[in-house]
């Protein structure tokens, strides 16, 4: 038989007011680092005919979307009202990113381009690696105790470029020093297969229910902060 658990209670309104500005400050240095990073991964994966490089050029437009999206529905004076819109538009982005990545990798791996060698790709994706997984931990923090769901889905599309970085690091690796060419579009593949996962997961809103909801008497495990994993719908959001 299991305890009987109460949730954290929700954070006060001056508490609320303080996560959501944190929230805006994290999407708008988000956007900034990604817009800069696609602009950056997307001429240099033009240039070497990299489908993986373009890919992730690609997903930092998606996460550009996805911050916006979180943007947009904190701008907004009841932001819980726009949640179920922005997870939607996050998902869409998701799906959007595996489509075109699938395409492009499958041309390469059909021989219809060979990618060539990218230092500045390797250099890219060793700086995200940096950047990206202090960015998620931040916003997902926040997330998760302001309650919102689109900020905790938009902190696993932050979380995702990290593991990304990893897997592009890899492909561009192989390539460079063994000339695997093959291991360039596999690569992108598997960006592909990651971002149709989180798609499905923005989707279903899974994310943090708020701490107000209260939930007594269940078996879920719960993390540190008192939050479940995958608990929310955006049902249970309004």
């Amino acid at each position: 038989m299991s305890a009987t658990r109460l949730s954290p209670p929700a954070p006060s309104a001056p508490r609320q007011s303080v996560l959501v500005r944190r929230v805006r400050w994290i999407v708008a240095a988000t956007i900034a680092y990604n817009v800069i990073e696609a602009v950056v991964a997307i001429t240099a994966g033009r240039l070497a005919s990299s489908a993986a490089l373009v890919a992730f050029g690609l997903d930092s437009v998606v996460e550009v979307l996805s911050a916006a999206a979180v943007a947009w529905q904190f701008a907004a004076t009841d932001h819980r009202r726009r949640e179920r819109v922005a997870l939607r538009l996050i998902a869409f982005s998701f799906f959007g990113l595996a489509l075109f990545v699938s395409v492009d990798a499958i041309r390469s791996l059909l021989g219809v381009s060979e990618p060539d060698h990218s230092p500045v790709g390797i250099a890219l994706a060793v700086v995200s690696l940096v950047v990206m997984p202090f960015l998620s931990w931040f916003e997902r923090r926040t997330g998760r105790e302001l309650g919102s769901a689109s900020a905790v889905a938009d902190s696993r599309q932050t979380l995702l470029c990290t593991y990304l970085s990893a897997v592009l690091l890899i492909g561009l690796l192989l390539n460079a020093t063994l000339g695997w060419a093959w291991a360039d579009p596999v690569a992108a593949l598997i960006i592909a297969g990651v971002a149709v996962k989180e798609g499905v997961e923005a989707w279903q809103g899974k994310g943090c229910c708020a701490p107000s909801a209260a939930l007594i008497g269940t078996d879920t495990a719960r993390g540190e902060d008192g939050c479940t994993d995958g608990c929310c719908t955006p049902q249970q959001l309004r």
